[in-house]
């Protein structure tokens, strides 16, 4: 049985599952990572739902997974009835592969083990599965508990939505969500019979969903920094409807020692310089601080599927092995003091949608 109450600790907004039961035209998807800094290696969950009331042109689940050096594995998930999730907390999966013959529901890890050969499950505080290729018989099985760390917003406060009180209403689609900005993961993970070990890895979570799609994006995330334990960044962009038009919009949010730094339009001037490939400059400049970020990788990336007005589609490219730099600065009436400078080269770097031709500037 699931234990809703200790999961309601601290939980961001929108940790639940937000279908409404309706026909149109909706996902939601999830990521979780986990990155191993002992070998400079990241692996990244993603599952999705699209058009659960059954029956639709593109309804069915899937997950992927990138993994060591940014290689990639598929499996989807056709029925959208062996999909399970709860709308009061974080806390899904789907059921491919199975002897069981109940209701799709959280199983104990065990359980889970014993009885699901194809599927996944994921809460705030377990991400576990089992996928395979069955043409090339490439696998993943994981398994690791999670620590929440940060959420996102100040860590003894209530938690915030990542786009603001708005993202509440149906005005801004999609949502995007952080759930968890920095965590600590102890578990395993099988990647074609290499099995990783690992205790207090960091790990990261975040969702988005909606009946709208982006039609472009860009996004920035690392909280494994060098000599700096304490520091979680993420940050993008993107394009977004907002009823009747197209808007802008961009962030950037770190976490350190105790303390969260938002910059967002409500607060802030924010600007990117984002090429097509290989290069993420952001800035940011409130009244208190300012931030500089910059991301950049000469490897070629991996194309992931992302759930689109066309069904789950290639239509985004990742690394998690990105170079980035971080310097965030509080401001003094005539000078600034530097707060955190910091690098790594364990960043996840994203470019996302279409009209990528050009560098964005904005």
């Amino acid at each position: 049985m699931l234990n809703i109450s200790n999961l309601l600790l601290n939980q961001t907004p929108h940790s639940g599952y937000h279908w409404d039961g309706t026909s149109r035209r909706f996902f939601e998807g999830w990521y979780n990572r986990v990155t191993l800094p002992e070998i400079d290696q990241t692996f990244a969950f993603m599952y999705s739902i699209e058009d659960p009331i059954c029956n639709q042109p593109y309804s069915g689940g899937a997950a992927q997974v990138l993994g060591p050096n940014d290689s990639y594995l598929l499996r989807t998930f056709p029925d959208v009835k062996a999909f399970w999730a709860s709308p009061d907390v974080l806390a899904l999966g789907h059921w491919g592969k199975t002897d069981l013959q109940i209701t799709p529901q959280y199983l104990t890890p065990h359980e889970f083990t014993t009885h699901i050969q194809q599927g996944y499950q994921a809460t705030a505080t377990l991400n576990q599965g089992i996928i395979s290729d069955p043409g090339t018989g490439n696998y993943c099985r994981w398994q690791y508990e999670i620590k929440p760390i940060y959420g996102w917003g100040h860590p003894k406060h209530r938690q915030q939505s990542t786009a603001g009180w708005l993202s509440f209403l149906q005005i801004f689609e999609p949502g995007w969500q952080i759930l968890m900005a920095h965590g600590l993961a102890s578990g395993y993970i099988d990647w074609h019979g290499k099995i990783y070990q690992f205790t207090n890895a960091p790990a990261y979570g975040e969702k988005n969903w909606g009946g709208a799609f982006p039609q472009k994006w860009f996004w920035i995330n690392c909280n494994c920094f060098d000599h700096e334990t304490d520091l979680a960044l993420t940050a993008g962009g993107g394009k977004r409807g907002v009823l009747w038009w197209m808007e802008s919009v961009g962030m950037i949010g770190i976490h350190y020692q105790g303390h969260f730094y938002e910059f967002v339009p409500w607060n802030s001037q924010v600007r990117w310089q984002i090429e097509p490939w290989g290069s993420w400059q952001m800035q940011a400049r409130n009244c208190n601080y300012e931030v500089t970020v910059t991301g950049i990788t000469d490897l070629p990336g991996t194309w992931l599927r992302a759930p689109t007005n066309q069904g789950l589609t290639i239509c985004c490219r990742d690394t998690m092995q990105g170079k980035v730099t971080l310097e965030l600065r509080r401001l003094h009436q005539n000078h600034s003091t530097v707060i955190v400078k910091a690098s790594s080269d364990v960043c996840g770097l994203e470019v996302g949608g279409g009209s990528w031709e050009n560098s964005w500037q904005f």
